[in-house]
């Protein structure tokens, strides 16, 4: 599995120190997009064997601060794919249906089924982080969710689902620049909104909060990646790296004819 920018179980993590920018990690970007698009091309095969298959799933968790490139994200690296095999699911705020219950309740339903690649827009992350940043709910609630999720986690593990966990790391001025665009751009007008001026007000307790969720929820089982994410081109080469590789360590097999069938001709 690829190993970069991915974090160490138990050790601290400062995002300030993490860098968010791609040329920090490949210098070429025409060699990148040319990598990119290879390893495209091998996820789409890869796909097609685990949905063929049928036994193994894989969980891509994707959180970052407004701005940060989910959907850029899954649109760039599952474009190629059977989107017969993929699912994704976006979480918003929660209904009244989904806070009667606990809060990974929700969340449970959206897992993937065998043979599936689900990918999360935002998740049960939103729990112990949105939470905690607005208040909420009390430290008493949040605080146990952390290793509620890691059980929840380790569930999904010994139910044959591989959990990749992405946080998209822009800077400040990035994020500047992308509000900047959305303002005054026609065609992303309709990404602005109001209540990401006030979210941008608490970069640092956004930061504070992430590097809390890292130290306590970064597991062997479920790993969690930093991405730096200010360069489109080197985000998406890199969570391609993780997803291909950790997707031929799981090599799918082909399903192999059910017994009494070969050697049957057709009509």
């Amino acid at each position: 599995m690829s190993t970069e920018h991915r974090l160490k179980p138990g050790k601290k993590v400062k995002l300030a120190e993490l860098s968010t920018r791609g040329k920090d990690f490949h210098k070429d970007r025409d060699a990148a997009e040319k990598e990119f698009e290879e390893l495209k091309q091998e996820l789409a095969k890869l796909q097609e064997r685990l949905y063929a298959e049928s036994k193994q799933k894989m969980l891509v968790v994707l959180q970052a601060m407004d701005t940060g490139g989910k959907d850029s994200t899954i649109r760039s690296v599952f474009s190629g794919v059977n989107p017969q095999g993929v699912q994704v699911k976006s979480f918003k705020e929660p209904t009244k249906e989904e806070l009667a219950r606990d809060f990974l309740w929700r969340i449970h339903q959206a897992v993937p089924a065998s043979g599936y690649i689900g990918v999360f827009n935002r998740s049960h992350y939103e729990d112990v982080i949105v939470v905690r940043v607005a208040d909420i709910f009390p430290e008493s609630v949040w605080r146990p969710r952390y290793e509620q999720i890691n059980q929840f986690e380790q569930l999904l593990t010994a139910s044959d689902t591989r959990v990749l966990k992405f946080y998209l790391h822009i800077s400040e001025d990035e994020q500047k620049q992308r509000l900047k665009d959305r303002l005054e751009d026609p065609r992303k007008n309709w990404k602005f909104s109001a209540d990401d001026l006030s979210k941008r007000k608490e970069w640092k307790e956004y930061m504070e909060v992430y590097e809390d969720v890292f130290a306590h929820c970064t597991t062997d089982e479920a790993p969690w990646y930093v991405i730096p994410a200010d360069q489109k081109w080197y985000r998406n080469l890199a969570i391609a790296r993780v997803v291909v590789s950790t997707l031929k360590e799981m090599d799918p097999k082909w399903p192999k004819l059910p017994s009494g069938t070969k050697g049957m001709k057709v009509g």
